[in-house]
């Protein structure tokens, strides 16, 4: 059960950095779940937060910045500038 939680709330968390960093249209929802579950990854390297199977506020905030970051560093590789 804690798998699909963990799915959803990475897809949730993609999407979210997605909008944020203006490229939901060019992403897929199977791009978003992998983009929020590497964010969760990243997240937990950064701020140590673990991924556990607790979802918590601060554990989402987490992993929507890691997403983020991910972007950020994906738009740099690809286009050289953060949008």
């Amino acid at each position: 059960m804690g798998l699909i939680v963990w799915l959803i709330v990475g897809g949730v968390c993609g999407w979210l950095a997605s909008m944020v960093m203006r490229t939901d249209g060019q992403q897929g929802i199977i791009l978003n779940i992998v983009v929020g579950i590497i964010g969760s990854v990243i997240a937990s390297f950064l701020f140590g937060a673990g991924i556990n199977q607790v979802v918590t506020i601060t554990t989402f905030l987490y992993s929507l910045i890691g997403a983020i970051i991910l972007l950020a560093i994906v738009n740099l590789i690809r286009r050289g500038t953060v949008r």
